[in-house]
């Protein structure tokens, strides 16, 4: 087993290295790398010219690449495109929630403009429309609570049914939260009609 290796091995072995033939190497290439191709090299020297040399070029090169991130996903939030959207709303999951808020009808939706409408009614100083505002006030945010709470419950069973082996943690907040903007506030915009059912 620990034996040294008999003089037929030794031999064959030599054997077979005489054959292969031998090719001289550059002393400055890696061993068992080939050369690079010529245009190979040119575009690595010219990506590391235009890497910036100093601090302040840098910055400003990081702030020209966020701009142009930035300006990407606002083009996405206006058209929907799924690639360039921000984290919280990529996914089939996420764009399934915001089609079921925005195919129908949200009490929510309604807020800002009847919030208008109490906080002028309230600036009356008549004591029976005062009490009419804020009788309006309690009617408005126990419909906006029921009808959150129903498309919580409703969205939960139809994610449960499409997306049974999805992560759906999150999504009924984030589809409760779009239903607070105004349509055509929303971003991203939607891709539904009214009625239509995703």
């Amino acid at each position: 087993m620990f034996r040294s290796r008999s003089k037929d091995e030794q031999a064959a072995t030599a054997k077979v290295t005489a054959d292969q033939p031998q090719q001289p190497r550059d002393p400055q290439a890696p061993k068992g790398r080939p050369t690079p191709k010529r245009s190979d090299s040119q575009s690595q020297r010219r990506a590391r010219a235009h890497t910036p040399t100093n601090r302040k070029d840098a910055t400003k090169a990081q702030r020209e690449a966020r701009r142009a991130d930035l300006a990407r996903q606002r083009e996405a939030l206006a058209n929907g495109d799924e690639r360039y959207l921000p984290a919280r709303d990529k996914g089939p999951v996420r764009r399934f929630a915001r089609d079921y808020v925005d195919s129908r009808w949200c009490v929510a939706e309604f807020f800002l403009p009847m919030a208008v409408v109490i906080l002028v009614l309230t600036m009356i100083r008549v004591p029976s429309i005062q009490s009419i505002a804020l009788l309006l006030w309690l009617v408005i945010i126990v419909l906006i609570v029921l009808d959150s709470a129903l498309i919580w419950f409703r969205l939960s069973k139809r994610l449960q049914e499409k997306f049974p082996n999805e992560n759906l943690k999150g999504v009924k907040a984030y589809a409760v939260m779009r239903t607070l903007q105004m349509r055509r506030l929303r971003l991203p915009k939607p891709q539904v009609k009214r009625g239509q059912r995703p």
